[in-house]
């Protein structure tokens, strides 16, 4: 009978260890960072694209969280005439899904609505002179799978990449009037640029 407790209190603990960062009740707190470059042929200088999303969410039943995050994106994109930067503030709103494969792995499905408002500007080739031309907004849903490496219970390291995802960009004028957009939807996970995030499970 004492070797039956003492297997059921042993049971008991690997669960409670197993769901420990990502049961009911729990908060999460981090966020992801992007960065990318690439060099068109001909341009004088190399693309630059970075992203930080800060985020909050809370675990509403075992290993499912609902939160948002909220940050800020720059890029500044080079041609053989000219350039652009785009300033954005983004807040992304998401629901998330985690299945343990292990005490220390676990995959997840995170589905976000992204909304960014930002501004466009323009200069020459060098990147200098920039005037502001117009706003960009896009609204997009992205369904985005992962995985979490917990080497304690109270931190995660995310790797992740989008899935599928919609955008539904409005391009403006400097007088706010709309002068352009796209749809873009997209199937395929890109494992060459993939986000890395920290997250904090408190």
């Amino acid at each position: 009978m004492k070797k039956l407790l003492l297997s059921l209190v042993a049971v008991s603990a690997l669960a409670f260890t197993t769901q420990a960062q990502t049961e009911q009740g729990k908060f999460m707190i981090g966020g992801n960072v992007e960065l990318n470059t690439n060099k068109t042929s001909g341009a004088k200088k190399t693309d630059f694209n970075f992203a930080v999303i800060p985020s909050v969410g809370y675990f509403v039943s075992d290993n499912f969280a609902v939160g948002t995050g909220i940050g800020y994106s720059y890029a500044k994109i080079y041609s053989t005439t000219a350039s652009v930067k785009n300033n954005a503030f983004e807040v992304s709103p998401f629901a998330r899904a985690y299945k343990g494969i292990s005490d220390e792995f676990k995959f997840f499905g995170q589905l976000s609505v992204p909304m960014t408002f930002g501004n466009t500007k323009v200069g020459d080739a060098e990147g200098n002179n920039m005037v502001k031309t117009g706003n960009n907004n896009q609204v997009g849903v992205a369904l985005s799978p992962g995985f979490a490496f917990f080497p304690s219970k109270k931190i995660g390291i995310e790797f992740s990449v989008r899935g599928i995802s919609y955008n539904d960009n409005r391009l403006e004028n400097a007088d706010g009037d709309k002068v352009g957009g796209s749809k873009n939807f997209s199937v395929g996970a890109n494992f060459f640029a993939p986000k890395l995030g920290v997250q904090f499970y408190l």
